[in-house]
């Protein structure tokens, strides 16, 4: 019996209903757990009558599995629709189910359930690339490969190395989804509405039955956080600004110009009208999702300025936050297959660091300190050399200590001398990278010491990962088995009698 006199109007079902609805289905299954959970509370508490919650709860597993069943927005939202089933099923006990609390308090905690899920999905295959990529480096510690800033040469350094600039803010990425489970797994089950109940809820309780690690603190804060919505949005699109990078410089490395890397046949799509062309599709669908993203916080932001009790951003996140989820796994997943099949070109690397002056910063530095010059003039000698000889398709193996001494003399009035052993122990380039043996460098030494450190941490991180994801799977798979737990209370209670 509705307080209203009228049915809803057509304009309301086709419009908000629909909407709510059409998401529904992703809080399906987390919508049964919210209310098996609850159903099981108010019968420990002997709130309602037992047989009453035994119908329930069986109805309500019922529910779960029934292939027939669809949130339809003519019955209202999916409170409504769940309600309008269960009523031919348990029409007895059906009216306990809002017993304590409000339409909203099911949904956000089965937004929670789902959020969960899919963090706890996606850190999964982020460490699955993250493990193929540092296995991957360890391929290429010696596989030496120019650097680029602004696309130009830069310095000489190893596959490995560049492989590891994005290994680490992929570790990072886990960290923030890591603090954001952390943030997402906190109950908001047993609030009443807002402000709590007279009921004896024990919330506690209600936390571990669901499997959460613990209670939001208070009811109305509870009921209405906007920030862990957007907290796990950015952490999804941080990563994905990370992919992004990733695909570009590999769309780049891809191009015959280059010829660095290429993509297995298995991960790219031909061209249906040009018959040469070989696209390397997941790259650009990769960058395409990363902009959806961006658009994904834009909306998460937006939807939260509301007053402090409103459900606005409700009704767009509860499905716009497990797809943004759902698709950044899968893109994690895609560029696992990428990198995982990525042929490299080891020869034509070195060719292109060869051919350029990647080691001219080593020369800069060697004139530094044999010559007694400042580091500023020693650029300026090197920059002096290295232009007519660029100008001239030429590279760093025809700088020889006779242009070094002209140039030396037009700047600085005097020749430098610089041997010819330490011209050729500067510009030679595997011992250019041996040399940067700083904390994080690109020595073979170093980047052993980086997939070693990262191996133990990906380690830590997996046993997190395999024990949570189990604690969950237990108390979810528990409420599953419900019923039979609420028999065997059933068969207690009569022995007790």
């Amino acid at each position: 019996m509705s307080r209203f006199d009228a049915e809803s109007a057509p304009a309301l079902i086709e419009s908000a209903y629909w909407f709510e609805t059409n998401d529904a289905p992703l809080l399906h299954h987390a919508l049964t757990l919210a209310d098996l959970a609850y159903i099981l509370h108010l019968d420990e508490q002997n709130l309602i009558p037992h047989l009453a919650a035994q119908e329930l709860l069986r109805a309500l597993l019922e529910l779960d599995q029934d292939p027939q069943f669809s949130y339809n927005p003519q019955y209202g939202d999916a409170f409504t629709n769940r309600e309008r089933w269960l009523d031919g099923r348990a029409p007895s006990a059906v009216g306990y189910l809002a017993a304590g609390r409000a339409r909203r308090e099911s949904t956000s905690v089965a937004f929670r359930l789902v959020l969960r899920r899919e963090l706890l999905r996606l850190a999964r295959a982020l460490l699955d690339l993250q493990q193929t990529l540092i296995e991957r480096a360890a391929c290429h510690v010696e596989t030496v490969m120019p650097d680029y800033t602004y696309l130009q040469q830069a310095q000489p350094t190893t596959f490995a190395h560049y492989i590891l600039s994005f290994v680490f803010p992929l570790q990072r990425d886990f960290v923030r989804l890591r603090e954001t489970f952390e943030r997402v797994n906190q109950s908001p089950a047993g609030i009443g509405s807002t402000n709590g109940t007279r009921l004896p809820i024990r919330r506690e309780r209600l936390a571990e039955l669901l499997g959460f690690d613990s209670v939001i603190l208070h009811t109305r804060d509870a009921m209405w956080q906007v920030d862990v919505p957007i907290q796990t949005i950015n952490a999804a699109a941080t990563l994905m600004i990370h992919l992004d990078r990733w695909a570009e410089d590999l769309q780049i490395f891809n191009s015959r110009e280059f010829d660095f890397v290429e993509l297995s046949d298995e991960v790219a799509r031909a061209s249906i009208i040009m018959p040469q062309k070989k696209n390397p599709y997941p790259l650009a669908f990769i960058r395409g999702a990363a902009n959806a993203l961006m658009g994904r916080v834009t909306e998460a932001y937006a939807g939260a300025r509301t007053p402090s009790a409103q459900v606005d951003n409700r009704i767009v996140l509860h499905g716009s936050v497990p797809r943004a989820l759902d698709l950044t796994t899968r893109c994690v997943e895609l560029m696992n297959a990428v990198c995982s099949t990525l042929t490299v070109h080891a020869d034509k690397m070195r060719q292109q660091v060869e051919a350029g002056f990647t080691q001219a910063m080593d020369l800069a530095e060697v004139l530094m300190q044999e010559c007694a010059l400042d580091y500023r003039t020693a650029h300026q000698i090197v920059a002096r050399v290295v232009r007519p000889l660029a100008n001239e398709n030429k590279s760093a193996r025809d700088i020889t200590p006779a242009l070094l001494d002209n140039a030396a003399k037009e700047i600085i009035g005097r020749p430098l001398h610089l041997s010819q052993t330490s011209l050729t122990t500067a510009l030679d380039l595997n011992q250019a990278i041996a040399a940067r043996n700083g904390i994080g460098g690109a020595s073979p030494s170093r980047v052993q010491e980086m997939l070693h450190d990262l191996r133990a941490d990906l380690e830590l991180q997996r046993t997190w990962l395999n024990e949570t994801t189990a604690r969950i799977q237990t108390a979810e798979g528990a409420l599953l088995a419900i019923e039979n737990l609420s028999r065997a209370k059933s068969r207690d209670r009569k022995s007790e009698i």
